[in-house]
């Protein structure tokens, strides 16, 4: 994915990422995954993140996008990451922890991860 442009938030929120399966490296479960919705931590859990609830085999997990590693590519990019691209970076991490089997309720995304997956997806 390269979104030098950026990737507007167009349609529902729910549909920004589509249902994706992820195969453990470890073993051969798959689990399926489903994207819900995002937003700001600092409301609900008194965290500077920015959450995003997926559905993975129908269980809520949370994935939290450490704030400061949003602003490092604010400050790089001259520009916001949308809503749609933080769901694909949050996504792109809760993919590497299911294939390592480690699947929890609440994912504390560092903003050095942050920032690497941004990088990984082609964001700018």
């Amino acid at each position: 994915m390269n979104t030098g442009i950026g990737m507007p938030n167009l349609g529902a929120m729910s549909r920004f990422v589509g249902e994706f399966d992820v195969a453990s490296r470890l073993t051969d479960r798959t689990y399926h995954c489903r994207f819900s919705h995002l937003w700001n931590g600092v409301a609900t859990r008194h965290s500077d993140t920015v959450d995003t609830k997926f559905l993975v085999d129908g269980k809520g997990s949370i994935v939290g996008l450490a704030h400061p590693g949003l602003v490092q590519f604010k400050t790089s990019a001259g520009r916001d990451i949308s809503d749609r691209e933080a769901s694909y970076v949050a996504a792109e991490y809760l993919k590497e922890q299911l294939e390592q089997e480690d699947e929890r309720p609440l994912y504390d995304v560092s903003a050095e991860d942050v920032v690497r997956i941004i990088g990984q997806l082609g964001i700018r």
